[in-house]
């Protein structure tokens, strides 16, 4: 399997725990696809004993058999705070399928789940099922989600829920805090296993040559800070970016209190227990980079190897360096082709940052006003754009659309090719919190019909999609600011 690091200093066999008289609530036909699973008319699984596997109440299915599943060890830094080893608390890594790593998430206890109970609840599920796959046709880097099964099992959480398993897979879910782990234990030897397998199986450029671990960090942040950069750009907020949370490979995993913006705040918290707003939407670039800075801390024992301390850490410290200028350069390139520009001039920075501050000023809807601006012409007038009509500062949107209205001038492309290319770029359809919740509750009552409409439309979330346009619309006011938690 691709996690081959062995030993109870790093994983622990671990056991499903059996979730009683099992049944379907999503399953991903698309995520199925990855690892050749056979599919019958009604899209599910054709061999019925996957729903036992993916329940976690058996091990085998066909001439496939997980025979030696486990959870891992890892530490990290939460809230910017070191809290010592955590783990794999309920996850539980069954295999591997055509070099995916299959993993169940709420299967029960592990040895790394301390009071918790190892099991994850309905809702918290169909979340992390409906973004995996709706980051997934945006184009974002993720961890992808197979199915949710789901049980009456009683589960308390804030209140009492029923109990769900999310199955979801990946090349791996390495992540920083397997770095911190063993760089906390002093144990180079581990650090050396660990780094020496992400560059076997992921970055074989980083092996030739010298420097093979520089590399590999240099490549692990630049993956993370086009993560960022995109995540910006879709209007997506993590919610817990602790070190532990962040992908080696620059994949976005463990989906729990995220949220995508409705009206747009450049601060905005969508973790109701991230009181002092360290993980909101203006601030993830910086706590990036700052977990970034954790894995460096960690890998410095692997280039001490060969070289002095102080070489090392000016190494490591020049290659830190290179993620705000390479987030910047995704950045920039990521909103001028949601504002429709192809070249790149002077001035477009602040003409971005000008709007972003317009929109923050008037709350306006993140989603819906990127989509809308493909609409305008180049010869429009001002007056007569409808989106003005969203903003408070009446006069000051009036100049911005001027200066855009200047700006595609300067362009080659004519009106019809750049909508074109912007319905590319913007989504119409974006996971909102909203959407999701009315899912849930449905779910809550066994109607999944609601989980499956979602998956259709944000599996094509640039399309127009006509009989799903009201799925685009901002939430009713009375739902505008729903709350998620880590238990989410």
């Amino acid at each position: 399997m691709p996690f081959t690091l062995h030993g109870d200093d790093v994983c622990q066999p671990t056991n499903p725990t059996s979730l009683p008289n099992p049944y379907w609530v999503a399953f991903s036909s698309s995520a199925a696809k990855l690892i050749q699973m056979e599919l019958g008319a009604n899209g599910l699984p054709r061999d019925p004993e996957w729903l036992q596997v993916l329940a976690g109440n058996q091990l085998n299915v066909g001439k496939l058999s997980f025979s030696n599943p486990i959870s891992t060890a890892y530490s990290g830094h939460q809230f910017g705070v070191w809290a010592g080893q955590l783990g794999d608390g309920r996850a539980i890594l069954l295999g591997d399928i055509d070099e995916l790593e299959l993993q169940l998430k709420g299967a029960g206890k592990t040895h790394y789940s301390r009071m918790g109970d190892g099991r994850a609840v309905l809702r918290s599920s169909i979340r992390e099922f409906l973004c995996s796959e709706a980051m997934y046709a945006l184009g974002i880097p993720t961890s992808r989600a197979l199915a949710v099964v789901g049980s009456k099992q009683a589960i308390r959480r804030e209140t009492m829920e029923t109990a769900a398993v999310c199955s979801r897979l990946a090349p791996s879910f390495i992540r920083v805090g397997h770095f911190e782990h063993f760089a906390s234990l002093q144990n180079t030897a581990r650090l050396k296993e660990l780094a020496d397998l992400l560059i076997a199986k992921f970055y074989p450029e980083c092996g030739t040559g010298k420097d093979s671990y520089l590399n590999l960090f240099k490549e692990i942040s630049t993956r993370n800070a086009k993560l960022v950069a995109g995540w910006q750009a879709v209007g997506f907020c993590h919610g817990v970016l602790n070190s532990d949370n962040i992908s080696a490979l620059g994949l976005t995993i463990d989906y729990g209190p995220f949220g995508f913006l409705d009206q747009f705040e450049i601060d905005h918290a969508c973790n109701h227990s991230d009181h002092s707003g360290r993980y909101a939407y203006h601030r993830q670039p910086q706590v990036m980079h700052w977990n970034m800075a954790c894995l460096a801390s960690a890998m410095l024992p692997l280039l001490e190897l060969e070289r002095s301390s102080d070489e090392s850490q000016a190494l490591l410290r020049t290659a830190l360096e290179a993620f705000p200028v390479t987030y910047a350069k995704e950045w920039q390139q990521a909103f001028r082709q949601k504002l429709g520009l192809q070249s790149e001039q002077d001035g477009d920075i602040t003409l971005i940052e000008r709007l972003m501050q317009a929109m923050h000023d008037s709350s306006v809807d993140f989603t819906n006003f990127f989509r809308n601006l493909s609409n305008i012409q180049k010869d429009s007038k001002t007056t007569d754009i409808i989106q003005r009509n969203e903003f408070i500062d009446r006069d000051n949107i009036d100049q911005w659309f001027s200066d855009y209205l200047s700006r595609l001038q300067s362009e080659d492309f004519n009106d019809e090719s750049r909508k074109e290319l912007m319905n590319q770029t913007n989504p119409k359809y974006i996971l909102r919190n909203h959407l999701a919740q009315l899912a849930i509750e449905k779910a809550q009552q066994d109607d999944f019909s609601e989980i499956n409409t979602l998956l259709q439309i944000l599996s094509n979330p640039f399309d127009e999609q006509v009989k799903f346009d009201h799925y685009s619309k901002p939430p009713p006011a009375d739902m505008q600011r729903i709350e998620v938690s880590c238990s989410s």
